[in-house]
């Protein structure tokens, strides 16, 4: 079983920049496929970014396409996601995932990943 701890979150104005960073535990970390997703209050939980255990592969959604990049050390056991030009809108917790299988973008944005971090909260001032 892999343990994820997310960190970073914080207060932003809108045009900043965070990296928010995904520590895991317990086990080898680099076959996991692993994913970021949000959510904001009253909203449903949504995909935001994910990557397979190579790093060799990353989806996005089109909401922060262009505006974060997601990437992993598999030698630190981390993995991170560079947001910048932050939104108002892009305020919500931040949660990361992981999940030993990376398949196509559809299976990647479902959010069906077997184990998930408490989450980080990212506030983004206008």
């Amino acid at each position: 079983q892999v343990q994820l701890v997310e960190s970073g979150g914080g207060l932003v104005q809108a045009g900043g920049s965070l990296r928010l960073s995904c520590a895991a535990s317990g086990r080898t970390f680099s076959p996991f496929a692993m994913g970021w997703f949000r959510q904001a209050p009253g909203k449903e939980r949504e995909f935001v970014a994910a990557i397979s255990g190579s790093g060799g592969t990353t989806y996005y959604a089109d909401s922060v396409k262009g505006r974060s990049t997601i990437s992993r050390v598999n030698a630190k056991n981390t993995v991170y996601l560079q947001m910048d030009s932050l939104k108002p809108e892009d305020t919500a917790v931040y949660y990361c995932a992981a999940d030993p299988t990376f398949g196509p973008a559809a299976n990647m944005r479902r959010g069906e990943y077997l184990t998930w971090g408490q989450g980080t909260q990212v506030t983004v001032s206008s």
